[in-house]
């Protein structure tokens, strides 16, 4: 099976790399920020629309390829402020059932590709049989 490397219109148009690789049934999902579709930035100095909207980029991302967010296998989270982990916690269990949480790592950095960002997520998922 050839790997299949794409960027889907739901998600900004990013050039330099693919949203999307999918080898078989495993689903590579870049880090996705709080960009609505335009390239528009959503939520700047609001942690809870960033994370909101980086979810929503991952949730597309992954039905584009044919999975969903109770296949998450692993989960990286990249974040600039502390204070705003309980918040993120909360929004994470809106996207993520109790039941299929990924392993995941989450980690604090002093900065993302623009200094508006507050969080980032990556994900690898698997299409469910």
């Amino acid at each position: 099976m050839p790997i299949e490397r794409s960027n889907p219109s739901t998600l900004a148009d990013m050039s330099g790399y693919s949203h999307i690789v999918k080898d078989g049934t495993t689903v590579y999902v870049a880090g996705q920020l709080s960009r609505n579709s335009a390239g528009e930035t959503i939520g700047e100095g609001d942690f809870e629309a960033q994370a909101v909207q980086a979810f929503k980029n991952v949730q597309a991302a992954l039905e584009s390829a044919g999975s969903n967010m109770s296949s998450i296998l692993k989960m990286n989270v990249f974040m600039t402020h502390r204070e705003d982990i309980p918040t993120y916690r909360e929004i994470k269990t809106r996207f993520i059932p109790d039941d299929a949480l990924p392993v995941s790592t989450l980690i604090l950095c002093s900065g993302l590709a623009d200094p508006v960002f507050r969080i980032e997520v990556e994900v690898i998922g698997r299409v469910p049989e």
